[in-house]
């Protein structure tokens, strides 16, 4: 049961927390301007887009990225300033153990983690499908989207080779489709040039040949202008960046994994750590906010500087721990749920330390 001390704390950490966001929303957005002032203005990009397709798709999403960070500074800055004011002392001297003291903001913290996972999962993936389709048109340098000398397995059974794939006209040429059952080459395909069907989602080959090796060694040759075929490969699976994994939504992101699964390739582990990374992110919130309330809740002389600074350098090294682990796990060194969650169980143990030391 809630009292009024508890929404008294619970109205101070929405309120900072908010104040937080909105200081950052402004940081972001200069610096962000400042950056890419040059490609709106040469591709004479509409201040309507800017604002409604980019802005407001893409604030919310960093913000989001590093909300466990604006809890702790949020608790850090409005917890120190309630000790400076001795407003601890006279709750702990009105008979209030200091475990009760957590509960209103374990809650609010609880309640803001709840609120990012479904921004995570749900609706940021929506929105930023509109700013992944924005910076396509304005910020990105799609004449540079050229690859060769692509291979890569499409699905169990089936490689593709292509010689080089323009994604300004979603041209290919030299295209090789192998097909292989329990390590035995069953056909081979091959193309002199490949286009895909936006709206079909079909591609094109033109001048095909195929070559079906059959069971008694025989061989059976097919040749035609043209073949529409369901390859299961999209032209933007060539350029997609890592970023723009934001864009799916669960479902969509575990539909990718398991494709990626099926190519074989290493982007796997990359998705992975993604898709846990959307579940430790809130649980790190309820940790670093834990930690926040221990290191900030004691009155020093130093007034609130001395606590911020405390705060700042946890928060660096939290995102320096966080950083390193999950690099580990997109790059398949470590298994991608370990790679998250190994932060917050290790600032767990950290938290347990500086509660007890808090208490005394």
């Amino acid at each position: 049961m809630l009292r009024k001390i508890d929404w008294y704390i619970i109205r101070k950490f929405l309120l900072s927390f908010a104040l937080t966001l909105g200081l950052f929303t402004v940081i972001i957005i200069v610096f962000d301007v400042a950056e890419k002032i040059d490609d709106f203005v040469e591709k004479q990009t509409p201040f309507n887009e800017i604002i409604f397709d980019y802005y407001l798709n893409f604030v919310p999403f960093l913000l989001n990225l590093f909300s466990p960070i604006f809890v702790f500074i949020t608790v850090i800055f409005f917890t120190s300033k309630m000790a400076d004011k001795s407003e601890f002392v006279a709750i702990l001297s009105g008979g209030v153990s200091y475990l009760r003291i957590l509960r209103p903001y374990m809650l609010a913290a609880f309640v803001i983690g709840a609120f990012s996972f479904m921004l995570n999962a749900w609706i940021i993936p929506r929105a930023d499908k509109e700013r992944v389709e924005f910076e396509n048109r304005y910020t990105r340098d799609l004449e540079k989207e050229y690859k060769q000398n692509i291979k890569q397995q499409i699905k169990p059974g089936m490689i593709m080779t292509l010689q080089s794939f323009n994604y300004l006209d979603s041209f290919g040429y030299k295209i090789q489709l192998e097909h292989v059952e329990d390590g035995v080459l069953k056909s081979r395909l091959f193309g002199d040039k490949i286009r895909w069907n936006e709206e079909k989602q079909t591609w094109r080959i033109a001048n095909y040949r195929i070559r079906e090796f059959l069971p008694d060694g025989q061989e059976r040759l097919l040749s035609g202008p043209y073949l529409d075929t369901m390859v299961p490969f999209n032209p933007d699976d060539f350029f997609r960046r890592q970023e723009d994994v934001q864009s799916f939504n669960m479902d969509e992101l575990d539909q990718y994994i398991q494709l990626e699964k099926d190519r074989g390739t290493a982007q796997t582990f990359f998705y992975q750590t993604e898709k846990h990374r959307r579940y430790a992110s809130p649980f790190s919130m309820l940790v670093l906010t834990f930690i926040g309330v221990c290191v900030s809740s004691a009155k020093v002389r130093r007034g609130v500087g001395k606590n911020l600074a405390k705060g700042i350098l946890i928060s660096f090294f939290y995102l320096f721990v966080l950083q390193f682990f999950t690099s580990m796990g997109t790059k398949g060194s470590l298994d991608p749920f370990l790679s998250v969650w190994i932060p917050n169980i290790a600032f767990s143990f950290v938290a347990a330390y500086l509660y007890f030391k808090a208490q005394k």
